[in-house]
């Protein structure tokens, strides 16, 4: 039996089957393309109780988070623009200074505590990818590698590194034991300690049909509604929220302890929820038309592309990102079709996607096979690589994006 990760309440069928793909982030070598590639359902079912959406076929985070992992947060320029305007409006707000301690869950590489850093703001990273945590650490980001959770709150709190601000920048999808990561927030953070969470919003992700944002490593998604329920069972007041442009459309939370009554709640709190019950968040019929939309995406990629292999035009990839994964391999899209991708991280370069097979280049690639098309798989990042790339325009080159509706610009 299928229970929901926040209220235990049974699952019933899913509302979304995405089919079986293997882990979006699980890229291969070329000694590997010969051998068999694990696959496992991606699911994604509502719990009708506490209106959770989630995935119930789980994978372990340590496997997914290993020492090998591929995402490295510090080579997108818009994100690491945005990470320091945050760390900008954090200081101006609540007044950080060489007193305060900023602790980051899932700190990646330090593409964020870096910025902290150089104001002499004191930081510790928690990150469970030790490869990441490497790179952090020689830019002189303390970092402990290690999963967060009530365990390793209370370590912080034994050696006295609790959090004057405690940030968590799109982890909280990326937890299988909801309950257990939020109350170590509650443990980890001083008593008048700020913590701000970022996450795609699951309206933009329904409005939208941002269906490729779904995967194994993305176990639950959130309105504001059910994370504001989630963080009250451990002791939590939601007080202010913002929405965010990044990821599609992401919201930024802000908590403080319950007691804690110095933070008044805001305006917002009240306009977001109301946005999210007159969008239909909280009625089943709004998942089941999403459904719909999702196969209408998969029809028009495939055709687009059947259309372009008729025509004798070419069409590659831009990013390795693992929302692409998903598109992909839901569509049943390989070489045959699109040729290879390109992306920036060198970890990636060298490899191939997982399932579609696809290699991965370095970007100087679409200079030397001149695509007629690009598809653009981080749509979200669409301005960026347009601009970017715009030299495909010297040949008649187009960009393609798939979401919300399959365009060419």
């Amino acid at each position: 039996m299928k229970t929901c990760r926040f209220c235990g309440n049974h699952l019933s069928e899913p509302f979304l089957d995405l089919g079986k793909t293997p882990l979006a982030n699980s890229y291969l070598k070329k000694e590997d393309l010969s051998r068999y590639e694990s696959v496992f359902p991606l699911r994604v079912f509502l719990c009708e109780k506490c209106f959770l959406v989630q995935l119930a076929d789980v994978n372990t985070s340590e496997h997914i988070f290993s020492d090998e992992y591929a995402y490295f947060s510090s080579f997108s320029e818009s994100w690491l623009r945005h990470a320091k305007d945050y760390t900008d409006l954090m200081v101006r707000r609540f007044g950080l200074n060489e007193n305060s301690t900023v602790v980051e869950i899932a700190s990646n590489d330090g593409y964020l505590l870096q910025y902290f850093h150089e104001k002499g703001i004191p930081v510790l990273g928690i990150e469970p990818s030790g490869n990441c945590a490497d790179v952090a650490i020689k830019k002189g980001i303390p970092t402990e590698i290690k999963f967060f959770g009530t365990q390793t709150a209370r370590e912080l709190k034994k050696q006295n590194k609790l959090a004057d601000l405690l940030v968590g920048n799109n982890v909280l999808a990326h937890v299988p034991d909801l309950n257990d990561f939020v109350g170590g927030l509650k443990i980890a953070l001083k008593p008048e300690g700020i913590l701000t969470m970022e996450f795609p919003h699951l309206l933009q992700l329904i409005k939208e049909g941002q269906f490729d944002t779904i995967y194994h490593e993305h176990f639950s998604y959130f309105s504001f509604s059910v994370v504001e329920k989630v963080f009250a069972r451990h002791g939590l007041t939601l007080f202010d929220v913002a929405e965010l442009p990044t990821h599609g459309g992401s919201l930024r939370i802000y908590g403080r302890h319950a007691e804690n009554m110095k933070l008044a709640v805001t305006n917002a709190v009240e306009k977001i929820k109301k946005r999210e019950t007159d969008f239909g968040l909280f009625d089943e019929e709004t998942y089941r038309r999403f459904n719909e939309r999702v196969e209408n995406v998969k029809k028009s990629l495939l055709e687009f592309l059947d259309d372009c292999r008729k025509n004798g035009k070419t069409v590659v990839g831009y990013g390795a990102p693992a929302k692409g994964n998903t598109l992909l391999n839901y569509c049943g899209i390989g070489t045959g079709l699109i040729q290879y991708t390109v992306d920036a991280s060198p970890h990636k370069q060298g490899h191939y996607l997982p399932g579609s097979h696809l290699p991965i280049f370095a970007p100087e690639k679409i200079k030397e096979t001149k695509p007629d098309y690009v598809l653009i798989l981080p749509w979200n990042l669409k301005d960026e690589i347009a601009g970017q790339m715009a030299f495909i325009r010297e040949w008649g080159g187009k960009f393609v994006v798939p979401i919300p509706e399959l365009r060419a610009f």
